[in-house]
């Protein structure tokens, strides 16, 4: 579940970085199976909204949080973000699925220490649920314009393929059968 950064925003569906790990997996002849449940514009509050409904219709083993930086870039309050989150891994627990973190990190609009209490929401999460996490889905791309769109916040086609390689060091190991938890 995420946001324009995992909907493709701008772009063919069939061209983010979501769709390319479907493709992976599927010339790997892996028997995992992607849903993106993305939805542009989506904040963490939409994200809890609808929790239950896509792990009631999907019924995922692993379960990639992609959500908080709509929240951040309209200042919204982290505590709320903090417990959307929350409740959206709990409930991906509940249901037995696993959860993959994906982070963000947001410019100092609004100063300083929201940034940095903004990027530290997920190690919090990380942590308190001992949830893998990949710190920054963005750190590849993040100091090069060319990888963005016109609005020079999502990230062009070009830079799908080199997002969907970050987040697979972290999902890789995940995979693996008999993994289970955060890999040690």
């Amino acid at each position: 579940m995420g946001d324009s950064l995992s909907a493709a925003y701008g772009l063919n569906l069939d061209d983010g970085w979501v769709s390319l790990l479907a493709r992976k997996l599927q010339a790997e002849g892996s028997r995992w199976r992607v849903i993106n449940a993305s939805i542009t514009g989506e904040t963490t509050a939409g994200g809890a909204a609808r929790i239950d409904q896509e792990l009631n219709l999907h019924h995922p083993q692993w379960l990639i949080i992609e959500l908080g930086t709509n929240d951040g870039l309209r200042g919204l309050p982290l505590a709320l973000a903090r417990d959307n989150l929350d409740r959206m891994i709990r409930a991906a627990k509940a249901s037995g699925a696993r959860v993959l973190l994906l982070g963000m990190r947001i410019p100092p609009n609004y100063g300083a220490d929201y940034s940095e209490a903004f990027q530290t929401l997920y190690v919090d999460l990380a942590k308190r649920h001992d949830l893998p996490l990949l710190p920054f889905l963005l750190a590849p791309i993040a100091t090069d314009r060319g990888y963005f769109l016109e609005d020079n916040l999502h990230p062009n086609a070009a830079a799908q393929p080199l997002l969907l390689a970050h987040v697979w060091t972290v999902l890789a190991p995940l995979l693996k059968p008999g993994t289970v938890g955060r890999p040690r």
